[in-house]
């Protein structure tokens, strides 16, 4: 009998990691599934100086705790284990929805009750001449990974925004120079202000304005790249020993398929539970879609994912085993306690189904609380009664239309 997990983890990024604290804290058997080391792009982010009580390594702080990027996320893959959560090493290449199943690359199918979609993204391409064949060889999209390799050399940043204009701070604690490329006008940069500040008093940061990159020249290693002027179409050459690209990211979602929506760039849909357009399946962090995309908001999502599944599975199994399962017929009274028209008209309904003895099962079930169930049969208005019977709805009684007498036929219809 294959191994059965409440909730599988695709992505060990901080919405991953986040979600297996939460999931595993809830005594909910969780695994995570990650190809490579946990983190994400987190994991390559040297300076955290915006995760509240932290700020960045080696700046100092009175009242506040010294992080990096890598030592948070550490610190985050620690304390999901601590509760519990398991890891494996794997690259996922196809989820079935419908089934709750994950498959590894190596063929490995891993059966779960519920999925949290944490994929995140990989930093998007220039797609310039000589940009593939000297990655590695000069091109980098991680300051963190590749910073020390640039000591006391001239270096380039690629991009405006936050992500581009942090990693040019961190990148003069090693180069000579860091230049920015912008693609907008002079003053103008996409980062948020207090970042701008700090790139403009730091002593070894330049800008060229109005400008991209039209091909990265050299011969095994970056030597130096073509600049275009985007006004004039001018093309200049400069001398370089680096260049690291900062221009957004890619989701990596593409091993999804339709088994949920994804919106027209590829990003994962979800509703504000996080969960995905198929039920059960949940979607965090950086591949989702989202306005900001900070590891505390991938941790958020992680927590706000794993208690909806853990939700989910209460609501889900509960109907199925308590409902769906049952032989007998089924009254379902849809109710809620905050209303005192449900509390008047109690103890009727339930005499009326009661009068059948143990051949009809009353269930009463709180709206508040099992929203997803009343959803799905139309249940709008409180008190409501479903009958069911082998797993089928068969009747409907409004608020306007529950009485003694039409429960009593209802139900009375079904034994007959």
């Amino acid at each position: 009998m294959a191994d059965i997990y409440d909730i599988i983890i695709v992505g060990g990024g901080p919405g991953g990691l986040s979600a297996a604290i939460y999931g595993s804290r809830a005594k909910l058997r969780t695994l995570v599934i990650e190809k490579g080391k946990t983190g994400g792009q987190a994991a390559t982010t040297w300076d955290m100086e915006n995760y509240p009580g932290f700020f960045a390594a080696g700046e100092g702080s009175t009242g506040l705790t010294e992080v990096t990027g890598p030592g948070l996320m550490e610190a985050f893959t620690s304390h999901a284990e601590h509760f519990g959560a398991q890891f494996v090493r794997n690259e996922v290449v196809s989820i079935d929805a419908a089934a709750k199943t994950v498959t590894g690359k190596d063929g490995t199918v891993y059966h779960g009750r519920s999925i949290i979609l944490s994929p995140g993204a990989v930093p998007r391409t220039l797609g310039v001449k000589g940009e593939r064949a000297l990655r590695g060889k000069g091109v980098s999209y991680c300051a963190t990974c590749d910073a020390d390799f640039f000591s006391e050399l001239d270096i380039i940043v690629v991009g405006n925004g936050d992500a581009a204009i942090e990693e040019a701070n961190y990148l003069t604690k090693f180069a000579e120079s860091v230049t920015i490329i912008v693609i907008h006008d002079e003053g103008t940069l996409d980062a948020a202000p207090m970042l701008q500040e700090r790139a403009y008093k730091n002593p070894k940061i330049n800008f060229v304005w109005n400008s991209t990159i039209e091909e990265i020249k050299g011969d095994g290693i970056v030597e130096s790249v073509v600049l275009k002027n985007i006004k004039t179409n001018e093309l200049t050459e400069m001398e370089t020993n680096g260049v690291f690209i900062y221009v957004g990211t890619i989701p990596q979602t593409s091993f999804l398929g339709d088994q949920v929506e994804l919106d027209a760039r590829g990003y994962i849909e979800t509703d504000n539970c996080m969960e995905t357009s198929a039920e059960g399946v949940f979607a965090v962090g950086d591949a989702r879609v989202t306005p900001l995309r900070q590891v505390i908001t991938a941790a958020a999502d992680g927590a706000v994912a794993a208690v909806a599944a853990e939700k989910y599975l209460i609501e889900e199994e509960g109907f199925r085993d308590t409902v769906l399962m049952e032989t007998r017929p089924v009254a379902v009274l849809f109710w809620t306690p905050m209303s005192q028209k449900c509390l008047a008209m109690m103890p009727m309904m339930e005499a009326a189904v009661q009068a059948f003895g143990d051949s009809v099962k009353l269930w009463k079930l709180d709206t508040y609380r099992n929203q997803r169930v009343a959803k799905r049969y139309g249940v709008s208005a409180n008190p409501t009664l479903l009958v069911f019977h082998n797993g089928e709805m068969v009747q409907l009684l409004s608020e306007d239309e529950i009485t003694a007498e039409s429960i009593t036929a209802a139900i009375g219809n079904l034994l007959n």
